[in-house]
């Protein structure tokens, strides 16, 4: 840091020091908007800009920015190397007397600008050649008229300066954004075809159903397609109240599964079997049977025709099993699943069962869906603390594609309505790593 910056840390917890004193945001006012505001006040008393060096201590970022007295912000531009002129002198043309006028220089880009584009005629022949692809568009096409727009910052220093400044400062994402955004392009990926992510464990209380909807959610939210998920669960499954709320789904329709297997012959278009989905905002939800004398009657043949309708109108199926591989409509779900997700917990039960799952399908004629499946270790209990998680988690790793450990959210663990907007960042990006692995599966 140079003499004279001032240095503004903001901490995880969301506090806020400047030169090495805390300082208290007001209500509504963000701990990077009140940082500038402290160093506008330093520049009005002394009357030239504040040099600030700030670090983000949650997102590890850092930046360098003056401040001035009317709250503008800029970053401190970086030193740039001058560029040699290079010249060319007059000289006459042999035979003539007009001397040849020195090559024009070139403007100089700025870095992230497109060089200018130039054009040399020296002869008839070439100026016609130049005409002639002008005319059929060949030299047009290389031309960009417009310069597209640099991807602005949503978080961190770097998102604080670009509102601050209303725009005017835009240091380009972060490498976390950068990350977040890949993720959401994974997501987003367009798909030829139907595909089908079965999600099961064999244990119940681990984070099956609340890993289906949260996921189900996220694809929702960053894919142009509609999702779908199907309670398949034949012990009462409660899919369809946890994405929607169990007041708002009581006051629904109450269709589920057995009335899309009685009338299946009749539904020949998406309108007709809409009206036997729910809806949780823009997933889109087959409801389990709440009976459990029907539930546990739903056979490999039933599933199969829900399966095979729902895919005639949606890219992504969600399919959220029972507890165990071995009750009657597994032997419909395995066959159709382009990948499976593992449920577990960090229970030493449920990490061996886990195991146990993947080495059964293993050994029953299912080692793609096995070795290709994701592992998801829900923190749902907050598990002792002589429970060695990394060790849990490197033994699972072995038996599988990828492994992606969900913490412990109170918003998920209640069981009641799962909401993206009151589930914690953690958790929200945990979900986002799931559906990008699972898309990824896809292709």
């Amino acid at each position: 840091m140079e003499l004279g910056a001032t240095k503004v840390e903001v901490f995880a917890d969301g506090r806020v020091s400047v030169g090495g004193e805390f300082i208290s945001p007001s209500e509504g006012v963000d701990p990077y908007s009140a940082a500038i505001a402290v160093l506008a006040d330093y520049a009005k008393m002394s009357g030239s800009p504040v040099r600030a060096e700030a670090t983000d201590h949650s997102s590890g970022q850092e930046g360098e920015f003056h401040v001035f007295p009317d709250g503008r912000a800029e970053p401190v531009a970086a030193p740039q190397a001058s560029m040699p002129q290079a010249s060319t002198p007059e000289a006459p043309v042999p035979g003539s007397s007009v001397p040849q006028t020195a090559a024009p220089k070139q403007p100089v880009s700025a870095p992230g600008d497109e060089p200018p584009v130039t054009y040399q005629q020296t002869g008839t022949a070439q100026a016609d050649t130049v005409a002639e692809r002008q005319a059929y568009g060949f030299a047009h096409a290389e031309t960009q008229f417009v310069r597209p727009d640099r991807p602005r910052p949503t978080s961190g220093i770097r998102g604080a300066l670009y509102a601050a400044t209303g725009g005017y400062v835009n240091l380009g994402p972060s490498a976390k954004d950068q990350d977040e955004a890949e993720l959401e392009r994974r997501i987003a990926r367009p798909l030829s075809g139907s595909f089908n992510t079965a999600i099961l464990s064999l244990k119940g209380g681990i984070g099956k159903t609340s890993t289906t909807v949260g996921v189900g959610m996220i694809l929702a939210e960053y894919r142009g397609d509609h999702p779908c998920a199907i309670d398949a669960n034949p012990d009462s499954g409660d899919l369809a109240e946890r994405a929607m709320g169990e007041m708002i789904y009581q006051k629904v329709k109450p269709r589920t599964v057995t009335d899309i297997v009685r009338d299946v012959d009749r539904i020949k278009s998406l309108t007709t079997l809409t009206d036997y989905m729910h809806h949780a905002n823009r997933l889109h939800l087959v409801a389990g049977e709440q009976d459990p004398a029907l539930s546990d009657a739903l056979t490999a043949a039933e599933y199969l025709k829900i399966k095979h309708l729902v895919s005639q109108y949606y890219a992504v199926t969600l399919t959220d099993c029972g507890t165990g591989v071995s009750h009657p409509a597994m032997a419909g779900v395995l066959p159709e699943a382009t990948n499976l997700v593992i449920a577990s917990g960090y229970a030493v039960s449920g990490a061996k069962r886990a195991r146990n799952t993947l080495q059964w399908l293993a050994g029953h004629g299912y080692e793609d869906l096995a070795r290709n499946a994701i592992v998801v270790v829900t923190d749902k209990d907050q598990v002792s603390s002589r429970v060695n998680k990394r060790a849990i988690e490197e033994h699972l790793a072995g038996y599988c594609r990828q492994l992606i450990t969900v913490p412990h959210d109170r918003g998920v663990a209640d069981g009641d309505r799962i909401s993206l907007d009151k589930i914690s960042p953690a958790t929200r990006r945990a979900y986002k790593e799931i559906a990008a692995a699972i898309v990824d599966g896809y292709v």
